[in-house]
């Protein structure tokens, strides 16, 4: 069921000041942002207007007590010029998966969808036209009530945003396992995108960062064991020909990309296996020279091909890129679905609506 949305549209467009061969991520935002309120027990004033900063009370709750999620996706461009989703409606039900572990309202599906169209279509010129690039999509949901007490919020703000961006990862990236710090734990908020397991990984990083490495490969926050994550991103391994990620067991953000994966794999006939997966097994399969590929995988990468590991001090390179199948296709594959060059016979790829919308 649809449901009105204002639009007020920017009299300044930005659009003419950027260059879509040279976009740094994440630094450049798109004319306009939907907003919604969460007030008396229901979403109401539904809106969309220029993107820009906006007023904060000290004492909004969403600073404070870590009421605060978001998601992550992409519009692209189609060879044609058609504006395009991908898998829209996975992330409206992800965002409410985050919604409800963090104490918050859920947000109506469709009419998280329709803001996608409504948003990106008053702003698809805004859309890279090269494969590879996309239109960033960033919906973020936080507490707004200004109260300081630790209780659930009684009033929520969501706002979605876009801003044009370019390959996230442009090289193979380097990884050290983290044996003291933990990204999440079985229980805990692993599974929803709250801001607080994004904080809680920069110290980290930072450290892997001042040691070479450009991310960390998560373990397990009981043993230092069985391998979670890398970085922001789910993780496979290619072992034997076999593709290995570990499975979603409570501490693992369910990916979207990640879903897509595996259904594309499962789809061609590769061997894959959804376990866990302990650092020693990795080991143990770079010595007997059978560990043939790792991978990251996530919205803003898509594919992020692994280098090099590091792990107790022992040092395991991959096979150069030439050398890799499975990684460098999936990244094919998807990107092909996105710009129109490959079928989509999943049914993944929605276009954008693009009626001009009337502006009050």
């Amino acid at each position: 069921m649809t449901r009105p949305i204002s639009i007020t549209k920017t009299s300044q467009s930005k659009l003419s000041s950027v260059d879509f061969d040279n976009i740094p991520f994440g630094k450049v935002f798109s004319d306009h942002m939907f907003i919604a309120d969460y007030k008396d027990g229901e979403w109401q004033d539904l809106r969309i207007v220029p993107f820009g900063p906006m007023e904060m009370h000290p004492a909004m709750m969403g600073i404070h007590y870590g009421q605060s999620i978001f998601e992550g996706m992409k519009a692209s461009k189609m060879a044609d010029g058609t504006p395009v989703f991908f898998r829209p409606e996975m992330h409206a039900k992800r965002i409410n998966r985050s919604a409800e572990r963090m104490c918050m309202p859920t947000f109506p599906e469709d009419t998280f969808v329709q803001a996608l169209h409504e948003l990106v279509g008053l702003d698809a010129n805004w859309i890279p036209p090269h494969e590879g690039s996309a239109l960033y999509i960033r919906p973020i949901m936080y507490a707004t009530d200004e109260f300081i007490g630790v209780k659930p919020s009684n009033t929520y703000r969501l706002l979605i945003f876009t801003g044009p961006v370019g390959p996230y990862y442009p090289k193979p990236v380097s990884l050290i396992t983290e044996q003291k710090y933990v990204r999440a734990v079985r229980g805990g908020v692993g599974e929803a995108k709250a801001a607080g397991n994004y904080g809680g990984s920069l110290l980290p990083a930072k450290i892997a960062n001042s040691k070479g490495y450009d991310q960390v490969m998560w373990l397990d926050a009981h043993e230092f064991k069985y391998v979670q994550e890398v970085g922001t991103m789910n993780l496979f391994f290619v072992i034997d020909d076999v593709v290995v990620t570990p499975s979603t067991n409570g501490a693992i953000l369910k990916g979207i990309t990640r879903d897509s994966i595996l259904a594309i794999l499962r789809e061609k006939g590769y061997p894959v296996e959804e376990r866990m997966v302990s650092i020693d097994e990795i080991v143990s399969a770079y010595k007997a020279g059978k560990l043939q590929e790792a991978f990251g995988a996530g919205t803003a990468a898509v594919i992020a091909h692994v280098s090099k590991i590091e792990h107790d001090g022992f040092l395991m390179e991959l096979p150069p890129m030439e050398d890799r199948k499975i990684g460098p296709m999936l990244k094919d594959e998807i990107n092909g679905l996105r710009s129109g060059r490959l079928d989509d016979h999943y049914g993944w790829v929605v276009p954008v609506k693009t009626a001009e919308a009337v502006a009050i």
